[in-house]
Formats: structure tokens, sequence, C-alpha cells
């Protein structure tokens, strides 16, 4: 397949304008219409903002993901973890991490959630439960990715490492991960992709968390394609 780059697209595009003046002439040699080039595309993009309160590890493999996506991006990423590593990283500057207090969550946050207009917003290992007037206002646009086979070992206070402790306990068989729309309670919104794992007989709640980690790692940004494209 023939490959066009950006400033190729963008000279194709200008040489169909019908003003050939020697001001527009020289501007073109001069490429000042390049730097515009990178803005554009961002804004034709469809945007993802991710709410993390942990590590950040699916956020990142989501960042890579659409890093050379001509459809998708992530534009933004909150997390009310401080301390998260995800604040060391070094990405892209077109994508702007915050960090915000809880209280702030159905009032500044919103707020500026209304203002960028996401196409999606993603939960990935963020704990705090979402506002109904987000599930109002951004209704089919609120995804969250949990680690059990739900209905199974969902609800408040079900995260992480308790899951997997609770899958042993009570020799569970098989495990998995679940994406799913948020709804106004815990993990019952509808579902929208689940992946089963076999839990063999010597795993641990560790063994088990790799695993699920893979399977997050590889499904969700997938499933993000599929419900944005």
């Amino acid at each position: 397949m023939f490959f066009m780059s950006s400033d190729d697209k963008i000279k194709k595009l200008l040489s169909k304008l019908v003003f050939k003046s020697k001001l527009y002439l020289y501007l073109l040699k001069q490429k000042v219409f390049f730097k515009y080039i990178e803005a554009l595309s961002l804004f034709m993009k469809k945007q993802i903002v991710i709410f993390i309160s942990g590590k950040g590890s699916n956020a990142l493999n989501i960042i890579n993901y659409f890093s050379e996506s001509e459809n998708l991006t992530v534009s933004h990423v909150y997390s009310n973890n401080k301390t998260s590593p995800f604040f060391d990283l070094k990405l892209d500057s077109n994508i702007k991490v915050s960090f915000f207090q809880n209280e702030d969550l159905n009032t500044k946050v919103f707020k500026e959630l209304q203002y960028i207009k996401p196409d999606l917003i993603v939960l990935a290992g963020f704990l705090k439960k979402i506002p109904t007037s987000y599930i109002d206002y951004f209704k089919k646009r609120i995804i969250n990715i949990h680690p059990s086979l739900l209905p199974k070992y969902g609800g408040k206070g079900m995260y992480g490492s308790r899951i997997h402790d609770n899958v042993i306990e009570n020799n569970e068989t098989e495990t998995g991960i679940t994406i799913h729309y948020v709804s106004e309670k815990y993990d019952s919104g509808e579902i929208i992709y689940q992946r089963k794992i076999v839990v063999d007989d010597i795993d641990t709640a560790k063994t088990i968390e790799k695993k699920i980690h893979k399977l997050e790692h590889k499904y969700l940004p997938k499933i993000i394609e599929s419900i944005l494209i």
C-alpha cells in the first residue's frame, strides 16, 4: 500500500486551493502551514480519556496501542492517586496527565470533561464510584475493565488481589476479565466482552494476577477500537 506522509497530505490538500497568489506560494514553500498539521490531526481524531487509581499499566498500554493510529488518540489521563508511578512516565506532550482530589470528581473534573467532549471514557483500574451525572451525560461512553467474570466477584470493594484471593479460596476452575459499560451500581453495567482463562492447581493469586494483566493488555485496546471505529 502506498504510504503518504503528513507533509504530502497537506501539500495535496493545499494544491487543490484555487488561490495562487505570490504570498500563498511563498508560505507554502517556507512550510509555514506544516506546524499546524499535528494540531489539525489531533483535532480530527476521536478522543479517549482514561481514569486510573493504580500504576496505570493499562493506561500506558492503551496509549502505546493508539500512538500511531490515524483515527483514535488518548488525550487525557486522570488519576486520584498522587503517588502513582504513572506521573513519572515521559509521555507524548499532547497527552495531559492530571491528579485530582476525589471531591473534585463531580465538579472540576466533570466540567473539564464536558469541555473535552471525549468519545470514550475508560476506567482502567479506577477505584472511585462514577457519579450519576457522568452516566447521564456520557451515555454509553464510559466503560470499565474488571478482573473477574462478572457477575462473580463484582461489587464494592472487589478489586485486584482481593478478587484473585477469592478465586483461589473458592477453588474456581476458571476466571477472566469483563469489559462493560458503567452504570449506577458497581460492576453491573451491560457486558461488552468477556475472556476466560483456566485456573490451574498450581496457580496462586499472584500467578492469576499476571495472567489477568496479559488478558487486559491484549484485549482492552481492541475492544476500545471496536467501539469507536
